[in-house]
């Protein structure tokens, strides 16, 4: 009893109260859609029923994740504008979704990635290769979900460890996932955007009309060694004493001329200039993001929950205008969060010194409080308002991950390799096991990863699906003479390679920590001197999308020239299904086994 009367100790009620009615909420929802997720295609792809203004509601709540929602913010107020890259190319690669994946892929009629490796190729040897990178993705992309529930619960409940927050979270949401499976999820994504929108938008509103607008905050990030009028009404410390307004801006990918940072250290006390020129100078940083943009825009066409969400639309038509519905959704949610990191900047330079859940990261969800000092109880409504919606971005992705990922294994792995006579009913009952499995080596992995930072950890996770499931779909939808071999050897060699140099520079910077983590990690110590000596080499591993995207389309090319025998044989029927217009009647459902349980 005395456990959870501490944590209450310091809560602010407001800030409890919006946070557990979003989660009652989600778990209503997902009770109640849970009745009517009666087969495994309702577990599985909704369906195929869904519309398209729910579909493009849910894909944008799943797709914009606690990166969306907390790292961004906290990326552009330690980073600056360099930053917007994020966001930026998380918009546009949904151009490249919508031009060239998103219709054919429904139009094959999958249930899933590796069905669709399979059915292309005839080859169940090549779903068993495809399922691994299902995991492999998945997983990247659930730890930065669970650094944003950890970050979260630490804020709301002040006392509360990092890793308490990332098992509470993980398993509400694997709960809410086993219960109801894609259908299940769906209307809660769908809702949960909308709780986004609102989250992001409002507070930032009432903010600028406090403390200044935009314009003025811009304004008060002047060159080092200029003074500027306090733009706030808020006591706070003098603008000119904020490090690191004045170098932030150039990081995290280094200067894109010298010119820039000697202005900048030029404008600095003579004692200060070396540690300024040394931390800044960061070679290769122009090839830093090239990389990223190619792993931000491709990935996005490579993500195996974003993915599935097409074989839930009725048509490749309906595919295509949810596609176009989702650009502008997540469009108009990113004009919000770098607003957050610009008044950070000034309001709240105390973060720059906190690490893992006391850093930057947290920045959507602290800076409404400052409006406490002079509105009172203003302040809490909207920091409560900013931590439902900092739920709904976590809970939303992690769902729709563990639904893809579970999915793998349900489907692909138990209901197609082990037991392929096997009922519906029992592949719904592997499903929710499966969800609880992953669920927790989910909530395990999330726990090792506080020192990192959101946003970072989401980059490298589209690298790896950059590097794999990209260059398959792009080349097996509009390159009839891709072989399995080829397709095969292209997305095993750059996928593992992108995992491994990502994994590498993680564990390094990990054996950094000054707490727990540094202890577990310090095998790996000797690595970060290594980078220290060799700053091409860890660039490119860190985000390694630049060399590992051309390498497996490469390899996919050559190697299926070799074996150009091998091409299947009803190609052209393929290929046809894949681009006719959907009123030549050639759209398929491939998975037709499956239909005599389901109804379709």
């Amino acid at each position: 009893m005395n456990l959870p009367l501490a944590l209450l100790n310091g809560v602010d009620p407001w800030i409890f109260g919006f946070s557990f009615l979003t989660v009652a909420v989600t778990l209503w929802m997902g009770f109640r859609s849970a009745k009517t997720s009666k087969t495994a295609s309702d577990f599985f792809v909704a369906g195929r029923s869904v519309s398209v203004g729910w579909n493009a509601s849910a894909i944008s709540g799943e797709y914009l994740s606690a990166a969306s929602f907390m790292g961004v913010a906290g990326m552009v107020m330690s980073s600056g504008y360099d930053a917007l890259w994020y966001p930026v190319c998380y918009a546009c690669g949904y151009l490249f979704l919508l031009l060239f994946i998103a219709g054919p892929l429904r139009r094959f009629g999958a249930y899933t990635i590796p069905d669709f490796a399979e059915g292309r190729f005839d080859s169940p040897l090549f779903r068993k290769i495809a399922v691994c990178f299902v995991l492999f993705i998945g997983f990247f992309y659930t730890m930065p979900q669970m650094k944003g529930a950890g970050v979260t619960l630490a804020y709301i409940f002040p006392g509360l460890p990092y890793w308490v927050g990332v098992v509470l979270v993980g398993a509400v949401i694997t709960f809410n996932v086993a219960l109801g499976g894609m259908k299940g999820i769906t209307l809660v994504q769908a809702f949960q955007y909308w709780i986004k929108m609102f989250a992001i938008s409002v507070p930032v509103f009432v903010l600028m009309a406090v403390v200044g607008f935009y314009n003025t905050q811009i304004g008060a990030n002047l060159a080092p060694g200029e003074t500027a009028a306090p733009v706030s009404s808020i006591e706070r410390k003098p603008l000119v004493e904020k490090a690191p307004k004045d170098t932030a801006w150039i990081a995290p990918f280094g200067p894109l001329t010298t010119k820039a940072v000697t202005a900048a250290a030029n404008a600095l006390p003579a004692e200060q200039r070396p540690a300024f020129l040394a931390e800044h100078q960061k070679p290769y940083s122009l090839l830093y993001t090239y990389s990223l943009i190619i792993a931000l825009v491709c990935g996005t066409a490579g993500l195996p929950h974003i993915l599935v969400r097409f074989y839930t639309n009725p048509d490749g038509v309906a595919a295509k205008k949810t596609t176009m519905w989702v650009m502008i959704l997540i469009g108009v949610f990113y004009v919000f969060p770098p607003i957050f990191g610009v008044i950070g900047r000034n309001l709240l330079p105390e973060l720059y010194s906190g690490v893992g859940a006391k850093g930057t990261d947290k920045i959507v969800l602290e800076l409404p409080t400052l409006i406490g000092a002079k509105y009172g109880v203003v302040g809490s409504i909207l920091s409560g308002i900013t931590c439902a919606g900092a739920f709904a971005a976590f809970m939303s992705t992690f769902s729709g991950l563990l639904v893809s990922m579970t999915g793998a294994l349900a489907h692909d792995v138990y209901g197609r390799m082990l037991r392929p006579k096997s009922q519906p009913a029992e592949r719904m009952l592997a499903f929710k096991v499966a969800a609880v499995l992953i669920g927790g080596v989910a909530v395990t992995l999330g726990c090792f990863v506080e020192p990192l930072e959101i946003n970072f950890m989401v980059g490298q996770a589209f690298a790896i699906a950059a590097a794999s499931y990209f260059p398959l779909l792009f080349m097996s939808v509009w390159w009839r003479g891709m072989t399995m071999k080829g397709a095969a050897t292209g997305m095993l060699t750059g996928g593992l390679c992108a995992l491994g140099a990502a994994a590498l520079t993680n564990l390094g910077t990990l054996a950094l920590d000054k707490g727990p983590m540094g202890k577990i990690f310090a095998g790996f110590a000797p690595l970060n001197g290594f980078w220290a000596q060799h700053p091409l080499l860890r660039i490119l591993c860190e985000q390694p999308a630049i060399w590992t995207v051309p390498l497996a389309i490469g390899l996919m090319i050559v190697v299926s020239k070799a074996t150009s025998a091998e091409v299947p044989e009803d190609i052209r029927m393929k290929m046809l299904v894949l681009h006719a217009p959907e009123k030549l009647g050639l759209k398929q459902e491939y998975i037709q086994e499956q239909q005599a349980g389901t109804g379709h």
